[in-house]
Protein backbone atom coordinates (compact mmCIF):
# COMPACT_ATOMS: atom_id res chain seq x y z
CA UNK A 1 0.00 0.00 0.00
CA UNK A 2 2.87 2.24 0.90
CA UNK A 3 4.04 1.85 -2.69
CA UNK A 4 0.83 2.58 -3.94
CA UNK A 5 0.99 5.90 -2.69
CA UNK A 6 4.41 6.80 -2.83
CA UNK A 7 3.06 6.42 -6.80
CA UNK A 8 0.85 8.15 -6.31
CA UNK A 9 2.34 11.11 -4.47
CA UNK A 10 5.05 11.10 -7.47
CA UNK A 11 2.27 11.73 -9.99
CA UNK A 12 0.94 14.25 -8.29
CA UNK A 13 4.32 15.95 -8.43
CA UNK A 14 4.87 15.30 -11.85
CA UNK A 15 1.41 16.47 -12.77
CA UNK A 16 2.13 20.06 -10.47
CA UNK A 17 4.88 20.33 -12.13
CA UNK A 18 3.28 19.98 -15.83
CA UNK A 19 0.74 22.40 -14.70
CA UNK A 20 3.34 25.18 -13.76
CA UNK A 21 5.20 24.40 -17.26
CA UNK A 22 2.08 24.99 -19.05
CA UNK A 23 0.93 28.26 -16.68
CA UNK A 24 4.79 29.80 -16.89
CA UNK A 25 4.08 29.37 -21.31
CA UNK A 26 1.23 30.61 -21.18
CA UNK A 27 2.41 33.64 -19.03
CA UNK A 28 5.13 33.81 -21.48
CA UNK A 29 2.70 33.96 -24.63
CA UNK A 30 0.49 36.31 -22.92
CA UNK A 31 3.85 38.63 -22.44
CA UNK A 32 4.53 38.30 -25.98
CA UNK A 33 1.25 38.65 -27.15
CA UNK A 34 0.93 42.24 -25.00
CA UNK A 35 4.25 43.41 -26.63
CA UNK A 36 3.05 42.51 -30.74
CA UNK A 37 -0.11 44.74 -29.35
CA UNK A 38 1.96 47.37 -28.30
CA UNK A 39 3.67 46.97 -31.57
CA UNK A 40 1.13 47.42 -33.83
CA UNK A 41 -0.24 49.98 -31.38
CA UNK A 42 2.69 52.17 -32.29
CA UNK A 43 2.63 51.48 -35.93
CA UNK A 44 -0.81 52.24 -36.27
CA UNK A 45 -0.02 55.49 -34.68
CA UNK A 46 3.13 56.12 -37.09
CA UNK A 47 1.17 55.44 -40.32
CA UNK A 48 -1.61 57.73 -38.95
CA UNK A 49 0.83 60.67 -37.94
CA UNK A 50 2.97 60.11 -41.90
CA UNK A 51 -0.33 60.02 -43.11
CA UNK A 52 -1.30 63.38 -41.67
CA UNK A 53 2.00 64.61 -42.50
CA UNK A 54 1.56 63.96 -46.25
CA UNK A 55 -1.96 65.59 -46.18
CA UNK A 56 -0.66 68.61 -45.17
CA UNK A 57 2.12 68.57 -48.21
CA UNK A 58 -0.59 67.66 -50.89
CA UNK A 59 -2.61 70.89 -49.50
CA UNK A 60 -3.59 72.94 -52.63
CA UNK A 61 -2.92 76.39 -50.74
CA UNK A 62 0.70 75.14 -49.96
CA UNK A 63 1.22 73.83 -53.39
CA UNK A 64 -0.24 76.66 -55.02
CA UNK A 65 2.23 78.82 -52.64
CA UNK A 66 4.94 76.83 -54.06
CA UNK A 67 4.37 77.38 -57.72
CA UNK A 68 3.81 81.23 -57.51
CA UNK A 69 7.51 80.78 -55.43
CA UNK A 70 9.28 78.75 -57.51
CA UNK A 71 7.44 79.01 -61.36
CA UNK A 72 7.41 82.28 -63.67
CA UNK A 73 3.73 81.61 -64.42
CA UNK A 74 1.32 84.62 -65.25
CA UNK A 75 -2.33 84.46 -64.02
CA UNK A 76 -4.82 83.23 -66.73
CA UNK A 77 -6.44 86.55 -67.94
CA UNK A 78 -10.04 86.76 -68.19
CA UNK A 79 -10.18 87.47 -71.89
CA UNK A 80 -8.26 84.92 -72.79
CA UNK A 81 -11.26 82.26 -71.67
CA UNK A 82 -14.26 82.37 -74.50
CA UNK A 83 -17.55 80.69 -75.16
CA UNK A 84 -17.37 76.90 -76.98
CA UNK A 85 -19.12 78.21 -79.43
CA UNK A 86 -16.60 80.73 -80.77
CA UNK A 87 -13.73 78.01 -80.97
CA UNK A 88 -13.05 77.08 -84.35
CA UNK A 89 -14.47 73.75 -86.09
CA UNK A 90 -12.96 70.41 -85.16
CA UNK A 91 -11.10 69.52 -88.32
CA UNK A 92 -12.81 66.68 -90.47
CA UNK A 93 -10.81 62.85 -90.27
CA UNK A 94 -9.76 61.88 -93.09
CA UNK A 95 -11.92 58.91 -94.24
CA UNK A 96 -10.58 55.28 -93.87
CA UNK A 97 -10.42 53.17 -96.62
CA UNK A 98 -11.38 49.77 -95.94
CA UNK A 99 -8.83 47.32 -97.77
CA UNK A 100 -9.18 43.91 -98.52
CA UNK A 101 -5.98 43.00 -98.45
CA UNK A 102 -3.73 45.31 -96.01
CA UNK A 103 -0.79 43.50 -95.84
CA UNK A 104 -0.95 43.25 -99.37
CA UNK A 105 -1.18 47.11 -99.95
CA UNK A 106 2.09 47.16 -97.35
CA UNK A 107 3.99 45.31 -99.77
CA UNK A 108 2.77 46.70 -103.03
CA UNK A 109 4.19 50.39 -101.81
CA UNK A 110 7.10 51.72 -103.65
CA UNK A 111 9.14 51.64 -100.64
CA UNK A 112 7.86 49.42 -97.75
CA UNK A 113 8.35 50.46 -94.38
CA UNK A 114 11.70 48.46 -92.70
CA UNK A 115 13.72 48.76 -89.92
CA UNK A 116 16.86 49.12 -91.65
CA UNK A 117 18.42 52.79 -92.17
CA UNK A 118 18.12 54.55 -95.35
CA UNK A 119 21.43 54.82 -97.04
CA UNK A 120 22.28 58.70 -97.72
CA UNK A 121 22.65 59.82 -101.58
CA UNK A 122 25.42 61.15 -102.73
CA UNK A 123 25.28 64.82 -103.70
CA UNK A 124 27.40 66.53 -106.37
Amino acid sequence: MRFLNLCVLMLLVAAAAYVYEIKFESTLQGERLAKLRTEIRRERDAIATLRAEWAKLDNPVRIQGLAKRHLKLKPVDATQVDAFDKLPARPLEAPVQELDDPIGAIIEQDEPPTGSVRAQQETR
